[in-house]
């Protein structure tokens, strides 16, 4: 498939004309593919030199990163959105678990940070600047500090240690997504047995029936 420009100017406001870069790095990725999408292929695609777009973002990954973080939170308004209609904790940790990996792995951004096959990149892209972990505590802190409030979660979890967990069951959900149907009954089974338990105090997990 061949390469194009379009008529884009960007920005003299920095901020916007990062956006502006992203935007065509989205089309791109979708055009083409996160992996065989270039720097230049980007470059073109927002009728800039690729010079330009380095001044912005310094390589590909923090290009890529930063995709990541803007398409990540506009999944989580959505999640956020999906969850105010769950009334326990216990339920928002399980439906929205499902809900937030159902639509992150079929995202070919969100996927490099929520799917086993990428784990390689992903560890490159987001590994050692701690983003996957900062993402996964901005989704689910607040809903974590709502139920404390409430009761329903345990005094000797943490936070980050409850968002450490939540990050590599979200792994396995993916894979047992990949290969069977979001809607498996199973998955509910797996995180109400094995997740809920972990995290809500004992009264809470009895509640629920974990």
């Amino acid at each position: 498939m061949a390469r194009r420009r379009t008529g884009s100017v960007l920005s003299e406001d920095p901020a916007k004309a990062r956006g502006q870069i992203l935007e065509a790095a989205e089309r791109t990725f979708e055009r083409f593919g996160v992996a065989k999408t270039t720097m230049d292929d980007i470059a073109k695609e927002a009728n800039i030199s690729r010079p330009t777009v380095y001044r912005y973002f310094s390589d590909r990954d923090t290009l890529i990163s930063a995709l990541i973080e803007v398409r990540s939170r506009r999944l989580f308004t959505k999640a956020r959105a999906y969850l105010r209609r769950r009334s326990t904790f216990a339920d928002q940790i399980v439906d929205g678990l499902i809900y937030l990996v159902d639509r992150g792995r079929a995202d070919p951004v969100v996927r490099l940070i929520v799917s086993p096959e990428h784990m390689d990149l992903a560890t490159a892209l987001v590994g050692s600047s701690g983003l996957a972990a900062r993402l996964t505590e901005e989704m689910w802190g607040p809903v974590i500090d709502a139920a404390r409030e409430r009761g329903e979660v345990r005094a000797d979890r943490t936070n980050a240690e409850i968002c450490q967990w939540i990050a590599l069951v979200q792994l396995i959900l993916v894979g047992r997504m990949d290969f069977g149907s979001d809607t498996d009954p199973d998955h509910r089974r797996m995180l109400t047995k094995f997740l809920v338990p972990g995290i809500l105090t004992p009264e809470a997990a009895a509640e629920f029936g974990a």
